[in-house]
């Protein structure tokens, strides 16, 4: 799998990378073979400055994770397996297009709270931890709509919730907001014209597998499941209410 710059940038990131696995993961950016200048240069352009490390010598020292042929180095089988083990090989482009697009809104977001909930899902998707993806990216949505309801829809949005339940006590907080059931919650949004019937729907299925993943129990998820859930959750609540 050859890296984008992009991709690159977000696996340079990780925590726990040794130096090693930085350089191999450079050269899977970078046409084949390639120098050490050329390896410094790229890892510079997404962030990560390699300019006074022994290049040669991290790769020398790798035995045979990366192969000095003519014209540079090339990924051998013993550092692709390596690289493999860190998961690059198994993210799909497409699952790998959702942290891209998680860290693009990761950047446009203002409110500390929802920031916080997206970067831990981004996290947690990265490091295939996918059942706390699934939560944590779920409870970035609903942090959005909450706060959605409150700056532009509360006087409607209380005055259904007394019509639905006389016992409902007006919300003047998102944290207020949030002691409605998140289901009926959905409901709401939908009586008041917030989300259509379809995006309801589409949101009440993640919501199942949020619960699903949020509780002890056999339940297995994927990568495509995750993906899919997180990019249901970016088309139908973060490109649409962006906070």
């Amino acid at each position: 799998m050859q890296l984008t710059d992009t991709q690159l940038k977000i696996w340079l990131q990780k925590d726990g990378l040794q130096r090693l696995d930085k350089v191999l993961l450079t050269l899977t950016a970078l046409p084949t073979p390639t120098g050490v200048s050329e390896i410094r240069s790229r890892a510079r352009s997404v962030g990560c400055n390699m300019d006074k490390w022994n290049v040669s010598d991290i790769l020398a020292k790798g035995k045979g994770a990366a192969l000095q042929v003519r014209g540079g180095y090339e990924l051998g089988e013993k550092g692709k397996s390596r690289l493999s083990s860190l998961g690059l090989g198994t993210v799909s482009a497409a699952a790998m297009q959702v942290a891209i697009d998680l860290r693009r809104h990761l950047e446009s977001i203002q409110d500390a709270d929802t920031r916080s909930f997206v970067d831990e899902a981004i996290q947690c998707y990265e490091s295939r931890l996918f059942r706390a993806a699934i939560v944590m990216s779920w409870l970035a949505a609903v942090d959005v709509l909450r706060k959605e309801v409150l700056k532009n829809h509360l006087v409607p949005f209380n005055t259904e919730a007394r019509r639905v339940n006389s016992k409902w006590k007006d919300a003047s907080t998102a944290d207020e907001i949030g002691r409605m059931d998140e289901r009926e919650f959905l409901n709401r949004l939908a009586s008041i014209s917030v989300i259509g019937k379809n995006r309801k729907q589409r949101l009440e299925q993640a919501l199942d597998l949020r619960n699903g993943c949020g509780h002890p129990n056999s339940l297995k998820v994927g990568q495509n499941e995750t993906a899919a859930h997180i990019e249901a959750l970016l088309q139908n609540v973060f490109d649409v209410f962006n906070l």
